[in-house]
C-alpha cells in the first residue's frame, strides 16, 4: 500500500510540476521544450511549433533525435543532454549551429534544466543566427575600417616625412640665399670703398696742378 501511495504522489507532483512548467513555456518568446527522463517529448510551446516550422502531432511523445526526420539527432546536443546536463543537472548558454531541413542553418543557443524530482527536463532554444551575423558583419566592418585607417596612417607618415625632406631642402636653400646675399653686401662695400679712393686721388692731383699754373 505505501508503494502505491508513494508512487501515486510522485506522479501527482509530475503532473502538477508539468502543468507549471508547461504555463509558463506557453506565453515564453523563446522556443522550449519539456522532456521526460528517456528524453521523448512531453510538451513543446507553440514558439517552438512556429519558429522550427513542425506541428504539435509531429513533436508530442516522440523522441527528441527523431524529431524532424532526425534533424535534432545533432552530436552537440546529445553531449548536452547525456554527458552534460546529468552532472550538472543546469546548463546555460550552449550554442549549436546546425542546418535544418524547414528552415536552414541556425546558430540555436540551449539552456536546459533537469529537475530529478519530477524527472524532466526543460530545454530552452533561443534562435542567435540574426544577433551572430549582425555581430560577424560589425566585426568585418570593425576589420575592414581598422585596416583602410593603417593604410591611410601610412600613406600620412610617408607624406610627413616627404614634407619633412622637402622642409630640410627648402631651409637649406634659404639658409645659402642669406650666404649669398651677405657674400654680394660684402662685395658691394669693398667695390664702393674702392671707388672713393679713386676719386679723392683725383681731385688731390688737379689742386696741385693748379698750384702750378700759378707758379709760373
Amino acid at each position: 500500500m505505501e508503494n502505491n501511495h508513494t508512487k501515486k504522489s510522485e506522479e501527482e507532483s509530475r503532473k502538477l510540476a508539468l502543468h507549471y512548467m508547461q504555463t509558463l513555456v506557453d506565453v515564453a518568446r523563446e522556443s522550449f521544450l519539456i522532456l521526460g527522463a528517456d528524453l521523448r517529448v512531453i510538451s513543446g510551446n507553440p514558439t517552438f511549433y512556429e519558429n522550427f516550422k513542425v506541428s504539435k502531432e509531429e513533436t508530442v511523445d516522440i523522441s527528441l533525435y527523431k524529431l524532424g526526420n532526425g534533424q535534432w539527432d545533432i552530436p552537440e546536443l546529445r553531449k548536452l543532454l547525456e554527458e552534460i546536463l546529468p552532472k550538472k543537472k543546469e546548463v546555460r548558454d550552449y550554442a549549436v549551429t546546425h542546418t535544418f531541413e524547414k528552415i536552414g542553418e541556425k546558430t540555436i543557443l540551449l539552456n536546459a534544466k533537469q529537475i530529478d524530482s519530477v524527472q524532466l527536463i526543460i530545454l530552452a532554444m533561443e534562435d542567435i543566427s540574426v544577433k551572430k551575423g549582425l555581430e560577424e558583419k560589425l566585426s568585418e566592418y570593425t576589420k575592414g575600417l581598422e585596416d583602410k585607417v593603417a593604410e591611410q596612417t601610412v600613406k600620412l607618415t610617408s607624406r610627413v616625412n616627404e614634407l619633412e625632406s622637402l622642409n630640410k631642402t627648402m631651409v637649406g636653400r634659404e639658409l645659402k640665399m642669406v650666404e649669398l646675399k651677405k657674400e654680394i653686401e660684402n662685395l658691394k662695400k669693398g667695390s664702393h670703398k674702392n671707388g672713393n679712393g679713386k676719386n679723392g686721388n683725383g681731385n688731390h692731383s688737379n689742386g696741385n696742378h693748379k698750384n702750378n699754373s700759378r707758379q709760373k
